[in-house]
């Protein structure tokens, strides 16, 4: 079905290929997995797949792609919107309509489909994705998940043969993943669909794949069985790595698989002394909200809310997409006024917001000019932001210009220029979208810092293993109410939604890391 033939990618001013030398066959009805580093070429390989590349983008490629017979040297991508559909990271960004049903529409009304099929496919395709109940609800009122399946839905009104996906869940909470990636399996094994997504969260994919595709700089492209391909990929999920501790073969792919195997490792962890955890800070208190509520229009987005945040304190804000945890964020950074309640913010050096889309804070030619306004708003020394990005995402070049950019590095960038500042409280939305495992290590490694000297950060997130690496303190929302709060370890283990991979796999054990369990064994 898709065939790349020793394919290589030269952006325009690049000094070296973002792919080079690619030889990839992919067949009919396989779901395969694209994994590898920031910047390894992901998004240029999947680009190439419905012509993007080098069509869209320019820049030189060489060799071929074939996608179900038809060369993308001599189709662009209009020509294979019926042969290939394609959904990029942020999905809302390819909306062109208002309401559901108008955009599961729109693409068969571009490739001029007769009204009677489009009435049938649109009412299929509600019914198999699960909108129905949505379908007059205009697309900016629906939830992350929600707005990634009329996404997905809007390109298979058009019954492509394959379906391309950037991040697929990368904004979405652990349930809504789920009902994606179960929709994307069934389109798999029920309707003989190829599926090709690029994942960092790897821990929610992989079980699903058939095959895995890894990218890395300077070494050819792998391509073959998820086991074998995982066991000497850059990147990897917790379940593989706490694998390779405990020495299981073959790798299990799925908690499942992992806990059949994990009796003895399990016993002998019993007894041993538990793994040291953080002493949870108690600093001074520097936000205070009590009672506080936030709306848009006649919708509640948060109704009674109290917390707290602390110097030092980590804390995660967890809980379904539209559960308040973004308005809560913007309330803390002054964005938005609270309906009503009290809220107490601190008055030097304020809240720091690095927002979901970095790049609406991002408006330089580069990278480094960027970095040059923030020291120079910040009062502070010329060259520490981009000193700080240098730590942040050494790979990122100052002459690039920010839209350019993967996800992942514009985040990093937006941190960087809103550390400069020394804020006293840092909130962080959705932090990990983006960022493969070295990045967020990386991620973590910096939020440990900023919390022992004193800073207090915040961060919204889905990213259960983020949460289990860093948080002193996990806050549940629901329907915009605390229904938890209390010290991260004990909030996570006793929900099977928000427990990370090594937790689910060593249960009742309190180990929630792999670090965790090496240190143990250690």
């Amino acid at each position: 079905m898709i065939t790349f033939d020793g394919v290589s990618v030269t952006y325009a001013d690049a000094d070296k290929p973002a792919i080079a030398g690619v030889d990839l066959l992919v067949p009919e009805g396989e779901l395969c997995l694209v994994v590898g580093e920031t910047g390894s070429g992901k998004s240029t390989l999947l680009r190439c797949i419905n012509g993007l590349v080098p069509h869209f983008t320019g820049g030189r490629l060489t060799g071929r792609v074939v996608v179900a017979g038809r060369d993308t040297a001599d189709h662009p991508p209009r020509e294979l919107a019926d042969v290939v559909g394609f959904v990029g990271q942020v999905p809302q960004s390819g909306f062109v309509t208002d309401v559901v049903e108008d955009e599961l529409a729109y693409a068969m009304e571009s490739l001029g489909r007769r009204p009677d099929v489009m009435r049938r496919r649109v009412e299929e395709t509600l019914d198999l994705l699960g909108l129905a109940d949505v379908r007059d609800r205009p697309l900016l009122s629906l939830s992350a998940g929600q707005q990634q399946r009329v996404a997905i839905g809007a390109v298979l009104t058009a019954q492509p043969q394959v379906l391309v996906l950037d991040e697929p869940t990368s904004a979405l909470d652990p349930s809504a993943a789920e009902d994606v990636l179960a929709t994307l399996t069934r389109l798999v094994h029920d309707l003989g669909l190829t599926v090709v997504v690029a994942e960092h969260r790897l821990e929610r994919v992989v079980q699903y794949a058939d095959s895995v595709v890894a990218l890395w700089p300077g070494r050819p492209v792998v391509h073959g069985a998820p086991a074998d391909v995982l066991a000497i990929a850059p990147v990897r999920p917790p379940v593989i790595e706490l694998a390779q501790l405990a020495q299981w073969h073959p790798l299990p792919l799925s908690v499942r698989d992992a806990r059949r195997r994990a009796d003895g490792l399990r016993s002998k962890l019993a007894h041993l002394p538990p793994p040291p955890r953080r002493v949870r800070p108690t600093g001074e208190v520097v936000v205070t909200a009590r009672g506080v509520t936030a709306a848009y229009g006649d919708v509640w987005a948060l109704r009674g809310v109290d917390v707290t945040l602390r110097a030092g304190e980590i804390t995660a804000l967890m809980g379904r997409n539209g559960a308040g945890k973004s308005t809560l964020l913007r309330l803390f950074a002054g964005l938005q006024v609270p309906r009503g309640g009290t809220l107490s913010l601190p008055g030097e050096h304020p809240v720091a917001l690095v927002p979901q889309e970095p790049a609406d804070l991002l408006w330089a030619p580069t990278v480094a000019a960027e970095c040059a306004d923030a020291d120079r708003d910040s009062g502070a020394a010329s060259g520490e932001t981009l000193a700080l990005l240098s730590r942040l995402a050494p790979e990122i070049e100052p002459a690039t210009h920010p839209r350019d950019l993967s996800e992942g590095q514009r985040l990093m960038l937006c941190l960087a220029v809103m550390l400069v500042g020394r804020p006293r409280v840092v909130a962080l939305d959705e932090p990990t979208r983006g960022l493969d495992y070295g990045a967020k290590q990386r991620l973590v490694e910096l939020l440990r810092q900023l919390s022992g000297a004193g800073t207090s950060v915040v961060l919204a997130t889905h990213d259960v293993e983020l949460v289990a690496e860093v948080a002193d303190r996990v806050v549940i929302l629901a329907e915009g109410e605390v229904v938890a709060d209390g010290d991260a370890g004990d909030v996570v283990t006793s929900s099977p939604a928000f427990a990370p991979q090594v937790a689910k796999v060593l249960a009742p054990l309190p180990v929630l890391t792999v670090a965790e369990a090496r240190a143990a064994l250690a």
